[in-house]
């Protein structure tokens, strides 16, 4: 047996998220990748991913394995044999044999996501897929505040959408930042894990004090209720991106 790790980006855009939907006909980044993989190695493969991003959310740096037994291709060509086969909106960035006990999602140690605002009084076609267009004023330093009332390990159920069936919802967040950068915000972060749509609604929770129609101290305060209707909205997909996973 043979485990392959690859990294892979991806743009979001056409996609409904990561993970194969079965009998849908909705086009996934795993079933394009497995069905890459059957292409070049002529057998069912099925491939595990590091996280389920959800439709139209990008990454950089996703992580996947998959059984790779019985061929003769080195690991390090994989990159090469499968960016010839893939559409030019998901893209290889590298590939390594790993131990046989690798998992893309349990090995992981942490997880980095990060979400892009175009702060402007006008839109940019040009990002317009890649961000969260924000047309208003925002106190950086209130949402640098809320973000990092954030940290620590958290039941963060306030920021879980509703349809997922976990088993806890307590999660670690490592680090946050909000920065400015021309017109851009970028707001980072880095946890064990993440609950269904948890940055989105982050996101929109810290806009929403940026905005100054929230205090960042009532962060504390919508942890520790539980309930999502007291968090902001989920900002929209298009402005979130899976940056890095990390492992041992």
């Amino acid at each position: 047996m043979r485990n392959i790790k690859l990294t892979v980006a991806y743009d979001g855009t056409n996609y409904h998220g990561f993970q194969k939907q079965y009998n849908t006909g909705l086009l996934t980044i795993q079933e394009v990748l497995e069905n890459a993989l059957f292409r070049l190695s002529k057998r069912e493969i099925k491939v595990t991913g590091a996280a389920r991003t959800d439709a139209g959310v990008h990454a950089r740096g996703q992580v996947i394995n998959f059984d790779a037994s019985s061929w003769s291709i080195p690991s390090e060509r994989v990159v090469f044999a499968l960016n010839g086969m893939l559409p030019r909106d998901i893209v290889i960035m590298s590939s390594e044999q790993v131990d046989l006990d690798f998992h893309a999602r349990y090995s992981a140690l942490s997880k980095t996501y990060f979400y892009v605002l175009y702060n402007d009084s006008k839109p940019s076609p040009f990002w317009r897929l890649y961000s969260c267009f924000m047309p208003y004023s925002l106190d950086i330093p209130a949402m640098k505040s809320a973000a990092l009332m954030m940290e620590g390990e958290n039941d963060f159920s306030a920021f879980q959408a509703s349809g997922s069936s976990v088993k806890s919802t307590v999660r670690t967040l490592f680090k946050t930042d909000v920065r400015k950068k021309g017109k851009f915000v970028y707001l980072t972060f880095k946890g064990n894990g993440f609950l269904y749509n948890m940055v989105r609604i982050m996101v929109g929770t810290l806009l929403e004090i940026g905005q100054g129609k929230r205090l960042p101290e009532e962060t504390e305060q919508i942890i520790a209720s539980r309930k999502r209707e007291m968090a902001g909205f989920t900002a929209p997909a298009c402005g979130l991106y899976l940056k890095l996973v990390e492992y041992l």
